[in-house]
């Protein structure tokens, strides 16, 4: 799995992450950058689900539990007003990184 990262542009945190997207878990991995963030799927068929989101475009973060118990869950408003939800360990050290860039 390879980002074509931008110049001047340095990977600040990476994790194995699921997107929900329409019912469906897509497996891939969130990757934070000094300038972006990027969700890579793992599966080839999954391609169409590769996003790229600029700091610019946040609204908010928002937790959730998955599970309605699991507290793993990490949302991200954008100012466009689409939800992306991610299931993600850490997802609080990932809430505070993603904070300070938007």
């Amino acid at each position: 799995m390879v980002v074509d990262l931008k110049a001047n542009e340095l990977v600040v945190k990476a994790s194995d992450s699921n997107y929900f997207a329409g019912g469906k878990s897509i497996d891939g991995k969130l990757i934070l950058t000094n300038q972006r963030l990027y969700f890579k799927p793992k599966q080839e068929d999954n391609q169409s689900y590769n996003m790229e989101i600029m700091p610019t475009e946040i609204l908010e973060i928002l937790y959730f539990n998955t599970l309605k118990i699991i507290p793993n869950g990490l949302n991200i408003v954008l100012k466009e007003g689409r939800e992306l939800k991610f299931k993600i360990s850490k997802r609080n050290s990932w809430g505070k990184v993603l904070n300070k860039i938007y």
